[in-house]
């Protein structure tokens, strides 16, 4: 693809996840990252939806990084949506 992708400051903390918003050509893509991804990052640490935000900052970069990488590879599921995976 070689587009730049732009990420919104925007978290949406949602019931076992975590939803960000890229962009890519003026299209918004929902990407999700569920409690349990997160809690991989923070070497198992518990994830609630009081920590998730807190928590997503601190791996910020490397999530948004996983989800441009999925995005390229236009890794969407059926509803258009990116879904990390570590």
């Amino acid at each position: 693809m070689n587009q730049s992708v732009i990420f919104s400051d925007q978290l949406f903390i949602e019931t076992n996840q975590v939803r960000f918003i890229a962009q890519l050509q003026g299209m918004n893509i929902n990407c999700f990252a569920s409690f349990g991804i997160i809690s991989k990052l923070c070497d198992h640490q518990d994830v609630s939806q009081h920590n998730a935000a807190g928590l997503f900052e601190q791996y910020r970069f490397d999530l948004e990084d996983k989800a441009e990488s999925l995005i390229e590879q236009e890794a969407f599921n059926d509803s258009g949506e990116i879904i990390v995976v570590c």
